[in-house]
Parts: C-alpha cells; structure tokens; sequence
C-alpha cells in the first residue's frame, strides 16, 4: 500500500482489493451494474481474482479527499504490452467534478512506468457517460459509434500510449 498527496487534500492510494476503503468502489459499482444491467451484473466484479491487479502488473488507485475514498480504478495486464483499464470509479455524491478523468489518466502514467505501451478497455452500451469519458480522454472506439450500442455488446476502446509523456510535473519514476 502506497500513497502519494496532492494539493487540495487529496490523495492517491495504491491499495489491494481487499482493503476495507474499497468497499464503497465496489458497492456502488455492483448497484450500477445491476440497476443497467440486471442482478446478474454482480458477476462482473468477480471476473478476475484480486491479484491480477497488484503489482508488478497491476494496480488499484483510489483517490481520497480527507482520508475517504472519493474515485478509484483499476488496470490488469491484458498482454505483455497492454494494460486494461477496469472499475472505473467515482462516488455518487462526487461526480461532474472531473475525477474519473483523473483516475484514467493517473492509471495511464502509471501503465506507462510499468512498461505498458497501449490501455484496452470496455465499457457496456447502457453506460453513455463513459462512453463519452473515454472519447474525451483520447480513447480510439473500437466499434462503430453510429451503431446502436444495445446491437454491439460491450464497446471497446484503445489508446496507443508510446509517444505519451509520461504525465505532469511529476517525476517519470513516482509511483503509488
């Protein structure tokens, strides 16, 4: 478990699924995936063991304002030279305030230490926020976006991060 603060009182903490202040990532994850999707959604929570998002070739950020848990993502190896973004998160009372932009971003500095060229994710077509997230951020869709989503499944994306600096001011090697 790591942290890193920022100006503001916030905080980036690289942490592990089983950490208690992931609880709320994950509680209102499985009501949005359940409330768009059917109780069935629960199931995508489990898809991949806790591991596969430590490091080395993983992480869990969650962003904390004074110590709660405000935002928070995820990536996992997908190959050798991709991560995959998942749990994309930001508190039901904290959203419209760019953090979800900033969580993607963080997790894309990171992918770019680690030694990861390219970001894969999906994100299910009844999720249009996201969808818009992910075009702003760069995000190439990987699916005909004149379609209607509910025909294509889930919408995939990709952002080639090669030529990316690798992010703010901050110095290349700051890691959480």
């Amino acid at each position: 478990m790591t942290s890193v603060a920022e100006p503001g009182g916030l905080t980036w903490l690289s942490t592990s699924v089983s950490d208690p202040r992931v609880l709320p990532m994950l509680r209102e994850l499985g009501h949005e995936y359940s409330t768009r999707y059917g109780k069935d959604a629960h199931g995508e929570l489990a898809r991949y063991p806790a591991e596969e998002f430590d490091p080395p070739h993983g992480v869990l950020l969650l962003l904390l304002e004074h110590g709660e848990p405000i935002s928070g993502g995820a990536f996992r190896r997908y190959d050798d030279s991709t991560a995959e973004l998942k749990r994309i998160w930001t508190h039901s009372a904290h959203r419209r305030r760019g953090l979800a932009k900033r969580v993607v971003t963080e997790l894309e500095r990171i992918a770019v230490i680690r030694g990861y060229r390219r970001v894969y994710l999906t994100t299910g077509p009844r999720q249009p926020e996201a969808r818009g997230l992910y075009l702003t951020a760069g995000y190439l869709p990987l699916f005909d976006t004149g379609a209607d989503p509910e025909t294509i499944g889930p919408l995939p994306f990709e952002k080639h991060l090669a030529d990316r600096p690798v992010g703010s001011s901050d110095s290349p090697e700051r890691e959480l």
